[in-house]
């Protein structure tokens, strides 16, 4: 085996191993438990909270509820900030692997959503990226990898991801703090929550409505021919 050969295969045990771990240590990514773990680290709290944001986007962790955590415990301004700042890592780490180390296996077991994706990013770019990270088209954690197997350029790739995962993060981040207030004794904050939620669930449905769009488009064009 060449060392690059034994690095990949170093690297994919090393992945199946957090892959596993994360699967089984669910709870650990909890916001009980990163309060326990930001309180110990004092003054390096949001450095901690980005890195292990960052491990757990890369280890199929839903990103969804780490935001939500960082909003209730950083509040709405900074959990946003630190949010995206450990989602677009994790989503660079990611897209660095498939890649890099794991190019064939994801285009080899991605199926339909890898194959989706080589299309779009075919066809329309980095807009195709920015759709992505906009509406939850395709998941999170999945997307990431998928979009490593594609010819779009490291930089717009970041740029792009960072630029267009601000509004979720964002509407997460305020219902988490929401959340928190309202558990606080803060009713008004139900609102928040309300809001937040809303903004997600209606990029959710405009997703789904592009989806069956392009379906639809899709169907129409093979007729046709």
């Amino acid at each position: 085996m060449t060392p690059r050969g034994a690095a990949r295969a170093a690297l994919a045990t090393l992945l199946l191993v957090g892959l596993t771990w994360a699967a089984t240590h669910r709870e650990l990514f909890s916001e009980d438990s990163l309060r326990g773990l930001l309180d110990s680290a004092g003054p390096w709290a949001p450095a901690v909270f980005v890195g292990v944001y960052a491990l757990a986007a890369a280890l199929f962790v839903p990103a969804s509820a780490l935001t939500v955590a960082g909003g209730a415990l950083f509040g709405p301004v900074a959990g946003t900030a630190w949010s995206l700042l450990g989602a677009t890592i994790g989503a660079t780490i990611s897209f660095l692997l498939a890649r890099y180390v794991f190019g064939d296996a994801v285009r080899d077991r991605g199926g339909k959503t890898v194959e989706a994706v080589l299309q779009g990013v075919e066809a329309e770019g980095w807009r195709f990226v920015a759709v992505v990270r906009l509406l939850p088209i395709f998941p999170f954690n999945l997307s990431n990898y998928a979009l490593g197997v594609t010819r779009i350029g490291l930089a717009p790739y970041v740029l792009t991801s960072a630029l267009c995962m601000a509004p979720a993060c964002a509407a997460l981040a305020w219902a988490g703090h929401g959340g928190r207030a309202a558990l606080g004794g803060d009713l008004a904050a139900v609102g928040w929550v309300i809001s937040g939620f809303g903004v997600v669930g209606g990029l959710a449905l405009v997703a789904r409505a592009l989806r069956s769009r392009r379906s639809a488009g899709l169907a129409a064009a093979d007729t046709s021919g």
